[in-house]
């Protein structure tokens, strides 16, 4: 609808907190694009494995990140990141090896900058393919990618029921040690930004949690 106002939709929090469940079930309700950044670090990381990169080889790292050549492919209402115009095979991405990985890739700095601009182009991107915006998930999204992005949400619940659904979905990385890296990094850490609504979804269903985001979107661009 040409009269409805672009949104741009940020939510964070730490593996297996709702993001991607919600994010995706928002994306379908309001006609946004769906952005998984997770995905985007689990990329990269399989990429410069692939290459024999190490993350201790901080110039190895540098050099390789800035060659780095983004795209962008639609499925769905989601955007797949190219990498030399190659998607990563989903199977590679969630490997255990990439879980072992991600989170020392993603605490380099050069890693973030390389993928810094990419993200944010994705908005233009949400624009050129007709969706009333975007909705973009991660762990830097509202602080760092998007900070005036028109709704920040913060997602999180308890350690423990954070690794009974990651286990639930069979993945293999210690939510516990993820959380550790993610929070410490000195780029980018994982917090609540100022300003966001913080929802715990320990003990509430990924319902309760979509309607309660669906309804503050709803005030400013009315019912989906």
């Amino acid at each position: 609808m040409p009269s409805s106002p672009f949104i741009i939709v940020a939510i964070d929090g730490g593996a297996a907190s709702g993001k991607s469940s919600s994010s995706k079930i928002l994306a379908e309700r309001f006609n946004l694009l769906h952005v998984d950044t997770g995905s985007f670090y689990r990329g990269v990381t399989a990429e410069l494995l692939r290459r024999g990169v190490a993350a201790s080889d901080l110039p190895a790292v540098h050099a390789a990140a800035a060659q780095l050549g983004f795209g962008t492919r639609l499925a769905g209402r989601s955007a797949v990141m190219e990498i030399g115009g190659r998607v990563i095979p989903d199977a590679e991405i969630r490997s255990k090896l990439v879980n072992d990985h991600v989170s020392h890739f993603a605490a380099i700095p050069e890693v973030r900058t390389a993928l810094l601009s990419y993200q944010r182009g994705l908005a233009g991107f949400a624009r050129e393919q007709n969706f009333r915006g975007v909705v973009m998930e991660g762990r830097d999204i509202g602080s760092v990618i998007f900070p005036d992005a028109d709704f920040r949400f913060f997602l999180h619940a308890d350690p423990a029921e954070r690794a009974r659904r990651r286990a639930q979905e069979g993945g293999q990385d210690s939510i516990t040690e993820r959380d550790r890296i993610d929070s410490s990094r000195k780029t980018a850490p994982l917090a609540c930004p100022n300003g966001a609504l913080s929802i715990d979804t320990t003990h509430v269903g990924i319902e309760q949690v979509v309607q309660l985001m669906a309804d503050t979107i709803a005030t400013k661009i009315g019912p989906a």
